[in-house]
């Protein structure tokens, strides 16, 4: 499909830039950012806690502290356009709050590592090729806690 693909390429962007901006737009509850890099399906799962912890009144006190071993796990062409599952641990600390600071879900002092299965789909009607690429589906698994 795209003749100038790199896979080093492609998982370097990975970690450097599609990662680290829909991470962070998921941690910081930022619905925009989010909306332009997922596609319909993914959207709407992730954004439906983010709306409920807004309309309560909380906010989003986590971070993201660091991303590696981002691997290429497979690829393949649908009818949508070129697929790839990428696999990558991030640490990440976890924190919702609400107006006076208090606590509500998360701990703002524990450092969790979670493994995350993305699967990217390039966006055929985007032309920039490092704008190109959305989230379709995504699965996170064995949150424990970092002991620093």
């Amino acid at each position: 499909m795209d003749p100038n693909f790199c896979k080093e390429q492609f998982l370097k962007d990975c970690e450097k830039d599609i990662i680290p901006n829909i991470l962070e737009a998921m941690v910081h509850g930022e619905l925009e950012v989010l909306e332009d890099w997922c596609f319909e399906a993914p959207f709407s799962i992730l954004s439906q806690p983010i709306k409920q912890a807004k309309q309560l009144g909380y906010y989003f006190d986590s971070r993201i502290l660091d991303i590696d071993d981002v691997d290429l796990a497979m690829g393949k062409m649908t009818e949508f356009g070129p697929v790839l599952a990428i696999t990558f641990q991030a640490q990440q600390i976890m924190c919702v709050r609400d107006r006076q600071g208090k606590v509500m879900e998360g701990d703002p002092d524990k450092v969790m590592r979670v493994n995350y299965i993305w699967v990217l789909c390039r966006d055929q009607t985007e032309l920039d090729p490092s704008a190109a690429w959305r989230l379709m589906e995504l699965a996170a698994t064995n949150q424990v806690e970092q002991f620093l």
